[in-house]
């Protein structure tokens, strides 16, 4: 058993606020003032140029201000690798913070400057900021934490993404800053998490694994190791991360090239770039296209529906910390087959009760709540698991590289479904719904037949448990060997021992 301590929860809280929480604003915060932005442009347009803008070149501009989040988080994912290598995990989470800055002050004060392309130029940097911290917060996460709670503290990550989502509803609401007059004031919430992780986060250690095997500072790793365990003897995890660094060969930080070669590693990368675009391509984000149409079809007055809508938010976030409660209990397999399959269930659901909805006065009422159980569904398993499971997957060498597939392909699967999901829509109507369920429905079959439990597992047995799919030898009793025989020509008699009374 494993307690957490007090550093460690403020690493996963502040490390969480200044990155996955900004992430999950970013989501929804352009939703409520999405009218009053359309007017600015309209505005400024006028005063440039002494004519209203044309309805086409106002939707342009505003599906450039949306997509291009996800343009910057792939440039971000792109650079992770070179940034960690210079400036660390926890090194590169506080100069991320900058870019959130200057992404909050382009967008809050874009109105008062009077340029729609303040507002663009903001959203590429904050989505830059996004992608970089996507991939490194999860990696931070993952190499403080011991095993026995690596995945309820990396759980921290889906937990704060909703609850920034479900922050963004709230400050979006008319009665705060949800109206013409205040809308920039969303925006320039933006560096408030960033300046809280500045605040916090120096004084927190760098990550052990980090310091011990890519900087070779053993002492500060002791100390890091200390403070997150809260305990002075760490000899055990100091020989983990040496063990593991033996069985590497190499100290180098390999690339992205030599991860795709890496034979060894061959379907830990297939898993991962698998359950990185069934995140995005399960539809989710789809959904919240839905949502606001189905309410008012059910008769909700327009008034009240943000405040409905609050509750897919207040749903999100639930789930998340449910399944960070039970993560370490139930596993990391089984949360996402069971989320992917009960997506496909609610979707399929969703699609006979949208198909129908115009018939029965009752059925948008079905619909909706196939939508709050579809969200649930992802948060349970789908929302944060992806992130926990891409660090637990490869030994310390190849997690960078690792970490800038995953984003890519996560951002890329983002930018696909916000292009091609409204062609898709209006060629299917309701039935566009069934491309996801035979996307969560594959993501399920494959982790039920490929992907082993990393529960409470050390990186290398995690590395180990793919050998037979691989097809490579286990070489977990021959690194052992090799270990014992090292040490004890450096006189270890205790060591010796263990070396000749192995089992062969």
């Amino acid at each position: 058993h494993q307690r957490l301590t007090v550093c460690l929860i403020s690493a996963a809280f502040f490390g969480s606020v200044g990155s996955s929480f900004l992430y999950g604003y970013n989501l929804s915060v352009v939703n409520a003032p999405a009218s009053y932005i359309k007017t600015f442009y309209n505005k400024t347009w006028i005063d440039r140029y002494n004519e209203p803008i044309g309805d086409g070149t106002v939707t342009l501009l505003w599906s450039v201000t949306v997509s291009i989040f996800a343009i910057g988080g792939l440039v971000g994912a792109l650079t992770v690798s070179f940034l960690i290598k210079a400036l660390g995990r926890k090194g590169t989470l506080l100069a991320n913070n900058a870019l959130a800055l200057i992404a909050a002050l382009l967008l809050a004060l874009g109105e008062t400057a009077g340029s729609f392309e303040m507002l663009i130029i903001g959203r590429f940097i904050i989505g830059m900021d996004s992608g970089v911290s996507l991939s490194v917060l999860p990696m931070y996460l993952g190499e403080i934490s011991p095993r026995q709670v690596r995945g309820s503290i990396g759980q921290f990550h889906a937990i704060f993404i909703c609850l920034g989502v479900f922050i963004g509803q709230v400050l979006g609401l008319p009665e705060i800053f949800g109206q013409e007059s205040r809308w920039n004031f969303l925006f320039g919430f933006l560096a408030l998490p960033a300046l809280l992780q500045l605040c916090v986060l120096p004084f927190l250690p760098e990550s052990p694994r980090f310091l011990l095997m890519e900087r070779r500072d053993e002492a500060g790793a002791e100390k890091a190791f200390q403070a997150f365990l809260g305990r002075s003897d760490v000899s055990r995890e100091l020989e983990e991360v040496h063990a593991e660094s033996r069985a590497q060969n190499t100290q180098r930080t390999a690339s992205v090239l030599e991860l795709f070669r890496k034979r060894s590693l061959r379907w830990q990368l297939i898993t991962v770039i698998v359950v990185m675009s069934c995140y995005q391509l399960c539809g989710l984000n789809a959904i919240w296209y839905y949502t606001n149409g189905i309410l008012q079809k059910a008769g909700f007055e327009p008034t009240l529906i943000p405040y409905i809508t609050l509750s897919t938010g207040g749903i999100e976030t639930l789930a998340a910390v449910i399944s960070g409660l039970v993560i370490e209990k139930v596993g990391r397999r089984p949360l996402l087959i069971f989320g992917f399959s009960a997506m496909a269930v609610f979707f399929s659901l969703l699609t006979v009760f949208l198909h129908y909805q115009d018939r029965f006065s009752w059925m948008p009422y079905l619909s909706f709540t196939s939508i709050l159980l579809l969200i649930a569904s992802f948060c349970s398993g789908p929302g944060g698991v992806p992130f926990v499971l891409t660090g637990e997957l490869f030994e310390q060498s190849y997690r960078p590289a690792a970490f800038m597939i995953a984003g890519t392909v996560n951002w890329l699967s983002n930018f696909a479904v916000g292009l091609l999901f409204p062609f898709i829509q209006e060629a299917l109507q309701t039935f566009a719904f069934l491309l996801f369920v035979v996307v969560c429905a594959a993501g399920a079959v494959y982790l039920l037949v490929v992907l082993p439990e990393t529960k409470n597992k050390t990186f290398m047995e995690i590395s180990q448990s793919f050998s037979k799919i691989n097809g490579v030898p286990d070489q977990t009793h021959e690194r052992e060997m090799k270990d014992a025989g090292d040490r004890s020509k450096m006189g270890n008699p205790s060591i010796k021992t263990i070396a000749l009374n192995t089992p062969v």
